[in-house]
């Protein structure tokens, strides 16, 4: 980490700009309440349901080039969870309505906030924002408008655009081209020990930030350069840099 001081930051979205975790919860809290009322169903019954989906949500597998869109593979997601459920989905439109509801309500609740907003201006007074996010396009495109991060970033780059992604070196080289710099001017800020700081290790950036709140990283996992409890404190981090 020697050398000039850091020109550039890459920044991770879920879970490190906004809380897409805490939103999640909060659709899934709103399509429960949807579920006991259509099906009439119990508290652990709908909690089955929803897990399932959460499962079919982490383990998922999308082709772009596929013949069914992210929104019809997830409205699957939803059918599929009542039916190994209960056994059956009584109304057709039932799962679409659910899918629907679970998106919108994600959606709505995701915000960046005002301290993150005043951070994110601050900080592209003196460096070059870019946004660096994994994912399908259509969803993370999505998430990109609904928070608004077109003001605050130089760029935005979605993994799902490109034939790779996080951690793979050749989207960040393909980063460090948008913003006119060299890896060595970069810092990698994330959530995610397995994408966002290998990634950065990979790429050989200037200094790893890692997002956590439970303190040092796995044994056996990457270890990042620095780790903060949330993306506030980076102002510190930066100032160690100079």
């Amino acid at each position: 980490m020697d050398g000039p001081g850091v020109k550039a930051i890459i920044f991770d979205l879920d879970n490190t700009l906004i809380d897409t975790s805490g939103a999640g919860a909060e659709a899934l809290r709103q399509t429960s309440e949807f579920l006991k009322s259509a099906l009439a169903l119990d508290d652990a019954t709908v909690g089955i349901i929803c897990d399932k989906f959460k499962q079919k949500l982490y383990q998922e597998i999308f082709e772009c080039s596929g013949s069914r869109s992210i929104d019809e593979v997830r409205v699957g997601h939803w059918e599929e969870s009542i039916q190994e459920a209960v056994g059956s989905c009584s109304s057709p439109s039932l799962p679409a309505d659910c899918y629907y509801l679970w998106k919108n309500s994600r959606l709505q609740t995701l915000r960046l906030t005002p301290e993150t907003c005043d951070l994110l201006r601050q900080l592209r007074l003196k460096y070059k924002l870019l946004l660096l996010t994994n994912g399908e396009t259509q969803t993370q495109r999505e998430k990109v408008e609904a928070v608004g991060c077109e003001d605050f970033f130089d760029a935005i780059v979605v993994g799902g655009d490109h034939a790779e992604q996080k951690p793979y070196i050749s989207i960040f080289t393909l980063c460090f081209d948008m913003l006119g710099v060299e890896a060595k001017d970069c810092i990698m800020v994330g959530d995610s020990l397995d994408t966002d700081i290998q990634g950065g290790v990979n790429a050989g950036v200037r200094a790893t930030v890692w997002i956590s709140r439970s303190g040092a990283a796995p044994e056996g996992s990457v270890k990042p350069d620095y780790i903060i409890p949330t993306v506030l404190d980076l102002p510190g981090i930066l100032d160690q840099l100079k």
